[in-house]
C-alpha cells in the first residue's frame, strides 16, 4: 500500500530538506535584527515556518520507514498531527501578541487555519491508516502538501520582510 507513493514522499521530504537550508539562510541575512520585539517575531513568524518543514521532513521520512504494521505509523502520524494542532494554538496566541505585523483575515487564513486544517488532515490519516482505508494515504499526502505550501508562504513573507527592513534600506 505505501509502496505506491514512494516517490511522493522522497520528493517532500527532499523538498522539505532543501527549504529548512534556504530558511537557515535566509535566517543569516536577518541576524541584524535581534531586538527583543524581533525575537518575538521570530517565535511567531520563523519557528513555525521552520517547523513546517520540519514536519514535513519528519512526516515524509516517517512514510519511508519499512513498518511491519500500519498500525504504529498510523500512531507516529496521529501523534504529528496532534501535536501540530496543539502547536498551532500556541502560534495563533504569539502572532496575536507580537504586534510585529498587523495581518488582515486574508493573512490569517494561509498562516493559521491551513496549517491546522494539514494537522488535521495528518491525524485523520494516521487514523484511517490504523484502520486500513483507502482514503488514508490521500488524506495524509493532501496535508503534507498543504503543510509545505504553508511553510513556503511564511519563508516568502519572511524574506520580503527582511529585505524591506534591513539597515541598508
Amino acid at each position: 500500500m505505501l509502496h505506491v507513493w514512494d516517490n511522493f514522499f522522497v520528493t517532500t521530504a527532499q523538498a522539505g530538506a532543501a527549504l529548512i537550508g534556504l530558511l537557515f539562510v535566509t535566517v543569516t541575512v536577518g541576524t541584524g535584527f535581534s531586538t527583543t520585539h524581533m525575537l518575538k517575531g521570530t517565535r511567531a513568524f520563523l519557528t513555525p515556518t521552520l517547523l513546517h518543514f520540519v514536519g514535513v521532513l519528519f512526516l515524509s521520512l516517517a512514510m519511508l520507514a519499512p513498518w511491519g504494521s500500519l498500525v504504529p505509523l498510523g500512531v507516529v502520524l496521529g501523534v504529528l498531527g496532534l501535536s501540530g494542532l496543539i502547536y498551532q494554538i500556541l502560534v495563533i496566541r504569539d502572532r496575536r501578541e507580537s504586534r510585529l505585523v498587523k495581518m488582515g483575515w486574508g493573512e490569517w487564513i494561509p498562516y493559521t487555519v491551513v496549517p491546522a486544517l494539514s494537522n488535521a488532515a495528518l491525524a485523520g490519516g494516521g487514523f484511517e491508516l490504523c484502520v486500513s482505508s483507502p482514503f488514508a494515504l490521500p488524506l495524509v499526502a493532501g496535508g503534507t502538501v498543504a503543510l509545505l505550501a504553508s511553510g513556503v508562504l511564511g519563508a516568502w513573507d519572511m524574506t520580503l520582510w527582511l529585505v524591506r527592513n534591513h539597515k541598508g534600506q
